[in-house]
């Protein structure tokens, strides 16, 4: 995957998601007569500028797309035209302020809603969830769970997919559960039923392939070492490498299965490998150097080739989700309130010392995110927007000063109290959320090249 895809990725989420945010915010302030200055995107040297509508509200594309901003007539930022005055946003009562402001992360959750509602109806595919290998040793171990069982349902649950099973266990598992109940079906279409323990599970570890961690595996279809395809101009292809070569060893070690042999491919970037291969009824020997690529943030190995498969046998494993509008309006509620309760219960784990800061990522690792579900195809990314739309819409909601949450928070007080905070008040308010969200900012960066270096 190339960086320009990734970064036109990422351009393009944040586009979607911020315009809808700073859109929230200036639909309500017209709706309650408030004279709008400037919707701008992004932040620095205008890239775009245009006037238009009775206001003249001004348009602006910026250069940097990491934000943006809705600029609104207020005496607090210059001096106002006497008959504007009934038009700036200062001299609106508390609740319509109240309002303009909560329209933006509303706008968010909105989007997000309507994100999955499509996703709902379009139809979401996915793995079944069915247990491959369980790893000995391990929670999934103890709880006696076995390859080929069927998870049914989680604490009575229903799972349809692996994708369900995943994110249903991850809520258990953020509040460390002692007793999962999961029902299963075996091979032999026997029910069993199995008790999780959680407890001990590494918070720090929430945001890897956490499943694998507590021993339970996805089922794959056993695939011979066999080269289906060779990528035309790709390392295996300059290697010599043809369609219907099987992999006998790689530096002397056997390989049994595709899995065996991509695992040695990926775990060797840059690194010479001898392979031994069985082509035409004789034994030959190949050298290759697999090249460097980056996978969510780590560097891997790759030579651009892709073993022959059994495509009925994995299509048996295929399951595909959607539901009537209806129905799948509801779905998309409920995920999008999962989503906002999972945020928040991650972010309270944060603040309390739970969760380690490590777990925080930052726009290095979601341009990352971005591409990878933009090239996964269409429904991958309405996913990853519908995700991204939930975190925005809660991270502007915390009562930081300088968000949304921020001036929420300063209104209620207004509304309590009868009357607004002192200036002096609100500005080292403003002093101290800046200064908390560059400490944010800092360590977002930080895990970020953190994971680039050390993978």
């Amino acid at each position: 995957m190339s960086i320009t895809y990734t970064i036109i990725s990422f351009v393009i989420a944040l586009g979607i998601l911020i315009t809808f945010h700073e859109f929230g915010h200036y639909l309500v302030a017209r709706w309650n007569g408030v004279k709008v200055l400037r919707f701008c995107i992004g932040f620095g040297q205008p890239i775009f500028r245009k006037r238009w509508g009775k206001d003249q509200t001004e348009w602006v594309i910026a250069a940097i797309p990491l934000g943006g901003y809705v600029k609104m007539l207020d005496e607090n930022e210059g001096r106002v035209a006497a008959e504007d005055l009934p038009r700036a946003f200062n001299r609106q009562p508390v609740a319509r302020r109240f309002a303009i402001v909560a329209a933006g992360p509303i706008a968010n959750f909105l989007l997000a809603i309507v994100l999955y509602w499509l996703l709902f109806i379009l139809g979401v595919t996915g793995m079944k969830p069915v247990l491959g290998p369980v790893e000995p040793a391990t929670p999934a171990a103890h709880a006696n769970f076995t390859e080929g069982e069927t998870i049914v349902s989680i604490e009575n649950e229903p799972v349809a997919s692996w994708q369900d099973a995943r994110w249903t266990l991850l809520r258990y598992a953020i509040d460390q559960s002692a007793d999962v109940t999961i029902q299963t079906v075996s091979k032999n279409g026997e029910i069993n039923w199995r008790k999780l323990d959680l407890s001990h599970v590494d918070p720090d570890k929430l945001n890897e392939n956490f499943p694998a961690i507590i021993g339970l595996t996805s089922y794959q279809p056993t695939v011979k070492p066999v080269i289906g395809q060779v990528i035309a101009a790709s390392v295996g292809d300059k290697a010599g490498l043809l369609a219907g070569d099987e992999i006998i060893a790689v530096d002397d070690t056997e390989i049994h299965t595709w899995m065996d042999f991509v695992k040695v491919i990926r775990s060797s970037p840059g690194r010479t490998l001898e392979l031994e291969i069985w082509r035409n009824g004789q034994t030959i020997v190949l050298s290759v150097t697999p090249e460097n690529a980056a996978e969510n943030s780590k560097q891997i190995g790759k030579i651009g080739v892709a073993p022959v498969v059994n495509q009925a046998e994995f299509d048996e494993l295929l399951v595909t989700i959607h539901y009537p509008p209806g129905k799948a309006l509801q779905k998309a509620l409920e995920k999008t309130w999962e989503t906002t309760v999972l945020t928040l219960q991650m972010l309270a784990k944060m603040i309390t010392g739970d969760v380690s800061l490590k777990n925080v990522s930052g726009p290095i690792s979601i341009a990352d995110y971005a591409g990878q579900s933009a090239q996964m195809g269409l429904v991958s990314y309405l996913a990853f927007l519908a995700l991204i739309s939930v975190s925005i819409g809660v991270l502007n909601l915390l009562p930081i000063p300088i968000l949304d949450g921020g001036h929420l928070m300063y209104y209620l007080i207004e509304i309590i109290r009868g009357g607004p905070l002192p200036d002096k008040i609100i500005i080292i308010g403003q002093r101290i959320g800046m200064a908390l969200l560059l400490t944010l900012m800092i360590f977002a960066i930080y895990n970020d090249i953190n994971r680039l270096i050390t993978g």
